[in-house]
């Protein structure tokens, strides 16, 4: 297409719309540029006219998935992919493009045709909502996580000892790291230790440390994880695990915050905030004497309890979001979301595994897609085969579900809308509408 064939009406239509467009001929040469092109890249219309577009875009897709150029090859029009792109000044800016093949009057191909819009607002308001929902890499609008997050500061201020309780998955051990960053020992080292993973003799040198000498094979001093962690935060996970004897020892280090290193003389001295998990009901374990009583009652100064996610269910679309745009950083992809039936199986699944379990899915899924969304054929095959069983456990829509978070949120808080809004994360008005939508009344 000539700019010089285009009347004067088309060329002030095309100038007045908000989204950049932009014609190509068969070379790839840009022959029309309009005004929101130039506003949107910061390019002058003189200098994009003639040049090839992937010369004055430089986008993301250009070397291998350039959506013109695809749909020149199959006449297939793309609708609204979202990708990134290089502006005059060199910021990425991320834009939503259409294409369609250009035909002239009498059908002859003659090149092909793109509009995009700028997104920057949009990101900026859904990165902004993401932090609403975050604090130092946890992401929850449950109303029971978002709880603890408003005593996080008090509970990272204290020095005292903590108890974090989930099942595996979880995510025991960010909330651990969270407590440290915002403490007063965010500058000292977060150290974490698997109990459960070493006999006892193993992590007894793994945390006190040893001296030369102190065994047949110790050639040298090692320091233990204790001393690492000097100043800092020691987390101590799968503490229902460790043998009776073991807790001995370690009910004498937490009392007296002193040690001595294997073959060592000295006593030493630790200056460490404890931070313990489990994935075990240490009362139960107390009732059968596997646990010690004095012991429990030292490491629970402060509990956390964290739920699985399918007790928070709402949180499945933000951790899908929050694992997205990780792994489209890590990947250097432009991956914008989940199609509504992959969605949809997600949401019905019973997670086993937790947020982990999640993560792993959506790093398997960024394995497999090429495309813009997620789709079901992307997700791990254990899911895929089992689609009909999982779906049959809960048959609720996406929106079923929807319907009856809000009740339930209702139900809490005894019909009180504003509180129960605050709860769901949405605006007071919001969920009138959605009560509206479901007919939902008062809830008994």
């Amino acid at each position: 297409m000539d700019t010089n064939k285009i009347s004067d009406d088309i060329q002030l239509i095309l100038d007045s719309i908000s989204d950049g467009l932009f014609t190509v001929d068969n070379n790839y040469l840009i022959t029309f540029f309009n005004k929101a092109a130039e506003k949107i890249t910061g390019i002058p219309r003189k200098d994009a006219l003639g040049r090839r577009c992937c010369d004055v875009f430089k986008a993301n897709i250009c070397e291998n998935e350039c959506a013109l150029k695809s749909t020149i090859k199959t006449s297939k029009a793309i609708i609204n992919k979202t990708v990134w792109i290089i502006t005059l000044d060199g910021t990425k800016m991320p834009i939503s493009i259409s294409t369609a093949v250009l035909k002239d009057k009498s059908g002859k191909f003659i090149g092909g045709v793109e509009t995009f819009r700028d997104l920057t607002q949009i990101e900026k308001l859904k990165k902004e909502l993401q932090e609403k929902y975050t604090i130092n890499d946890i992401v929850s609008k449950n109303n029971h996580i978002r709880k603890i997050f408003e005593i996080l500061p008090e509970i990272a201020e204290s020095n005292s000892n903590v108890l974090i309780e989930g099942p595996n998955g979880s995510g025991k051990e960010l909330f651990a790291k969270a407590i440290h960053n915002i403490s007063t020992r965010q500058k000292s080292p977060f150290i974490a230790v698997n109990l459960s993973a070493l006999p006892d003799n193993l992590l007894e040198s793994e945390l006190f440390g040893y001296k030369k000498g102190a065994f047949t094979g110790a050639v040298k001093d090692k320091t233990g994880r204790l001393a690492l962690a000097e100043k800092g935060t020691l987390f101590l996970d799968e503490i229902g695990e460790i043998s009776p004897a073991f807790q001995v020892k370690l009910l004498r280090v937490i009392q007296e915050k002193e040690y001595e290193p294997l073959g060592g003389t000295a006593t030493e001295k630790a200056n460490v905030r404890f931070i313990f998990a489990t994935n075990r009901n240490l009362e139960e374990l107390i009732k059968k004497g596997e646990f010690r009583e004095d012991l429990y009652y030292r490491i629970n100064v402060v509990k956390i309890k964290i739920p699985s996610l399918k007790k928070r269910l709402e949180d499945i679309p933000l951790l899908i979001n929050h694992f997205i745009t990780l792994y489209n950083k890590i990947n250097n992809k432009t991956i914008t979301g989940m199609e509504n039936d992959a969605l949809s199986l997600l949401m019905h699944y019973d997670f086993p595994g937790n947020v982990r379990e999640l993560k792993n899915i959506i790093e398997h899924a960024f394995i497999l897609c090429k495309h813009d969304m997620i789709q079901i054929k992307h997700l791990p095959e254990y899911l895929i085969k089992d689609i009909n069983t999982i779906i049959s456990k809960k048959s609720m829509t996406l929106e079923d579900m929807e319907k009856e978070m809000i009740m339930d949120a209702l139900k809490r808080n005894k019909n009180k809308k504003e509180i129960s809004a605050k709860e769901l994360g949405i605006d007071y008005t919001t969920l009138w509408r959605k009560m509206n939508k479901y007919g939902i009344k008062n809830v008994k």
